[in-house]
C-alpha cells in the first residue's frame, strides 16, 4: 500500500515520507497530477494539498476526509469567542466593517484581515455562490495543531505565537481544551482531522480551523502518531467506516 505525495514536498510532507518509510509503506512521488496506470487503484493513501488531492484521488480509489464547511461557523459560542459566519462570498462583499475571512476547506480565498468585503476576490475571479468563513478579527497569542483520531488528541504542537511560526510541545492546556471540544462536538467530525486552536490575547481558548489531515503539516508533533491520522484521513475508499462517509471531500 503506497503513501502518495504530490511533485513538491514541504519540510513537514518530507518527515512523513521518511515516518511511512520506516514504518515499512512504500511512498510514490507522482512528477504531476497524472496517475501511472501501474499504480493500484483502492489500495493507497495520500498526503498533499487540495489540488492535487482532487486530480488523484478518484483515479485511486482513495477517500479523503474533512470537516463539513460550516463546521466552525456551527460550534457553540464559547468554543469560539467570536462571531463566525459562513456564507456565499456574494453576501461578504456587502460587509463594511473589518473582518477574516477565507475558504474552509482550501486556499482558494486566501486567508487574511480584509479592511472590508469590498476587498474580496470578485466575481470574476471567484464563484458568487463560493462559501468564505467571515469572522471578527481576534489576535491569538499562541495557536496549536492538534491531530484527532477517533475522537481523542492523538499528537500535535504549538506552531506559532503573536502570528509567527514558532513551534513548541504541545502545551497542557492545548490538550485539555482540545479534548473539551471533542468532548462536546466530536461526532461532528471525522474520525481523523485537524483542529488548530489558539489563545487569544484576552487569555482565553478558542478554535481557530479545522483543516484536512492529509494536507496539513505537522510541526513540531509526534511524526508517527501524525501519520497515523494522515493514512486514517485519506485511505482506501473501501475501508471507510459508516460514520466517516459523510465527511468524504
Amino acid at each position: 500500500m503506497p503513501l502518495i505525495l504530490p511533485p513538491r514536498l514541504t519540510d513537514s510532507a518530507r518527515t512523513l515520507r521518511d515516518t511511512a518509510r520506516r514504518r515499512g509503506l512504500r511512498t510514490v512521488q507522482l512528477p504531476d497530477h497524472t496517475v501511472p496506470g501501474e499504480l493500484p487503484d483502492g489500495d493507497a493513501y495520500l498526503h498533499a494539498g487540495p489540488s492535487f488531492a482532487d486530480a488523484v484521488a478518484p483515479a485511486l480509489g482513495i477517500a479523503p476526509l474533512e470537516a463539513p464547511a460550516d463546521w466552525l461557523s456551527r460550534l457553540p459560542p464559547a468554543f469560539l469567542r467570536r462571531e463566525i459566519r459562513a456564507v456565499p462570498i456574494r453576501e461578504a462583499y456587502g460587509l463594511r466593517r473589518p473582518v477574516f475571512a477565507k475558504s474552509p476547506n482550501d486556499k482558494s480565498i486566501p486567508a487574511l484581515v480584509y479592511t472590508d468585503g469590498s476587498r474580496l476576490p470578485g466575481p470574476d475571479a471567484v464563484d458568487p455562490e463560493t462559501v468564505v468563513l467571515v469572522s471578527d478579527v481576534v489576535v491569538f497569542e499562541a495557536e496549536y495543531r492538534l491531530y484527532l483520531l477517533d475522537g481523542q488528541v492523538h499528537t500535535g504542537s504549538r506552531y506559532a505565537t503573536s502570528g509567527r511560526l514558532d513551534l513548541a510541545p504541545l502545551s497542557p492546556g492545548a490538550h485539555a481544551f482540545g479534548s473539551e471540544l471533542l468532548d462536546a462536538v466530536g461526532p461532528t467530525l471525522p474520525s481523523a482531522i485537524v483542529v488548530d486552536v489558539g489563545v487569544t490575547d484576552a487569555g482565553q481558548w478558542a478554535a481557530v480551523e479545522a483543516n484536512a489531515a492529509w494536507a496539513s503539516g505537522c510541526y513540531a508533533a509526534d511524526p508517527e502518531r501524525a501519520l497515523d491520522v494522515v493514512l486514517r484521513a485519506a485511505g482506501p475508499a473501501a475501508h471507510l467506516t459508516e460514520r466517516d462517509r459523510a465527511y468524504v471531500r
